[in-house]
């Protein structure tokens, strides 16, 4: 199905080390509550501070990729992902611990930050991207099937992250060095403010919001299907597994859903169906509830998510906005651990449900607002459109289109340009005259 030729599974296997560690994040926080003496809101700020360590790796490396070097920089990512998430599974003491993780956490922002930079590079980004989707959760399920038979103690998901870490690096001698620094472009092209200033402050400051609901819930899933579902943690992980499976449909239903919905239906309808399920999984009290809430959430999820990527793109050709919405997402990941670990020890799982799904409908308001708003621009960025109708083609990161059949992602809106035509020489009058015969004495060019 994929030539070996054509598929960097390098950038494959260097996605699934980056991601693993947040696609594991419950187990993680749930083994760190139970393994360590450690309270329920303490084992979410370790989750908290070990996502913040990967955002950060983003922020500081994103744009030094090609100067430092794809391999050299992979390389330094995975060795202190083995390093950090290695000491954190052997240590004992809870300092010890904390630290491995945020160091951990920094080599796997490190390792997605080159991943993110190399795929977007590719000939066809999103075969790439889909791979390391279906890689990272087809390994966070065998782990979340795993883990649970190989006794107890904080190390287990831990060793596993730092396992892949270290089975990843040697593929990483494929990936380039660094090369030559590219000069700052100069001109006022390069100083032009941010266009659509109003709508992307409002994505800026409300994806922040977003994406702390999700990791809030997220963060503390784990401890919701074993303490009050009254779940194994073998039934757990297996709703995890599947709930992640159910996300791969969801980025493949948000492909062919494309743009018959227009942005604000997805986006503002979705998230309020988010905010259901939340709450229904935050008050789940047996099996069937637990896993209806959790596959149901992890399967709009990232529809949801693929048009607000979409629109935050669209509203700039360069794609500053799409940086900017994506850090802001990025705190709103970090600091979601700890968010839902406070709110369940002080107001209980219920109650917690109940404030992440209000805050889901409140801030559901200004996305669907900016998608209204700029609904004359393409549903995702690069679209085609035809003159007075629907997109023709949709970008290679939804579609899977060959790269070069369409723009990419942050390209700006094909619109229909007018082309300068030499017209054809005019013909001498003598060609063509009035009808009738030619007055006599009448010399070409004059007849009337």
């Amino acid at each position: 199905m994929f030539s070996p030729r054509t598929t960097p599974w390098p950038l494959v296997a260097l996605f699934t080390a980056g991601y693993l560690a947040p696609y594991l994040l419950p187990t993680v926080v749930g083994r760190l509550n139970a393994g360590l003496p450690l309270s329920a809101t303490q084992a979410g700020a370790v989750g908290s501070a070990l996502l913040l360590g990967s955002a950060s790796a983003g922020f500081a490396l994103a744009s030094r990729v090609e100067r430092i070097g794809a391999r050299t920089l992979a390389r330094a990512g995975l060795t202190l992902a083995v390093l950090g998430y290695g000491g954190a599974a052997l240590a004992g003491s809870v300092p010890a611990v904390v630290a491995g993780a945020v160091l951990g956490g920094f080599g796997s922002g490190t390792a997605t930050t080159v991943a993110a930079t190399r795929i977007a590079a590719q000939p066809d980004p999103h075969r790439a991207s889909s791979l390391g989707l279906l890689s990272v959760s087809a390994l966070a399920g065998v782990v979340y099937l795993t883990v649970p038979h190989l006794g107890g103690g904080h190390g287990q998901p831990l060793a596993a992250i730092a396992l892949t870490a270290l089975a990843v690096w040697p593929l990483t001698g494929r990936l380039p060095r660094a090369t030559a620094a590219v000069p700052a472009r100069t001109g006022t092209a390069g100083a032009r403010r941010l266009p659509h200033l109003r709508s992307g402050l409002v994505l800026v400051a409300a994806m922040p919001c977003w994406s702390l609901v999700q990791n809030a819930l997220w963060g503390v899933s784990g401890r919701i299907g074993l303490t009050q579902a009254h779940l194994g943690e073998a039934t757990v992980g297996a709703v995890f597994a599947v709930a992640l499976g159910a996300g791969l449909l969801g980025v493949l239903g948000a492909g062919a859903l494309g743009p018959r919905l227009g942005r604000a239906v997805p986006i503002g309808g979705g998230t309020a169906l988010i905010a259901g399920c939340v709450a229904v999984s935050a008050s789940a009290t047996g099996p069937a509830s637990f896993a209806a809430g959790e596959i149901a959430w992890n399967a709009l999820y990232p529809v949801v998510l693929s048009y607000l990527i979409g629109l935050a793109a669209s509203l700039d050709p360069r794609g500053r906005w799409a940086v900017l919405v994506g850090s802001a997402a990025s705190l709103g990941t970090a600091a979601g651990p700890l968010t839902g670990s406070l709110l369940s020890a002080r107001a209980g799982f219920p109650v917690m449900g109940l404030v992440l799904g209000a805050g889901l409908l409140v801030v559901a308001v200004p996305l669907t607002a900016v998608a209204l708003h700029t609904a004359g621009r393409p549903l995702l960025p690069g679209t085609v459109r035809r003159r007075g109708g629907t997109p023709a083609a949709v970008v290679a990161a939804s579609t899977g289109t060959p790269h070069g059949a369409v723009p990419q992602i942050g390209a700006p809106e094909q619109q229909v340009v007018d082309i300068a035509v030499p017209a054809p020489a005019r013909p001498a009058r003598d060609a063509y005259d009035t009808a009738g015969p030619r007055r006599a004495g009448g010399g070409p060019g004059h007849g009337v």
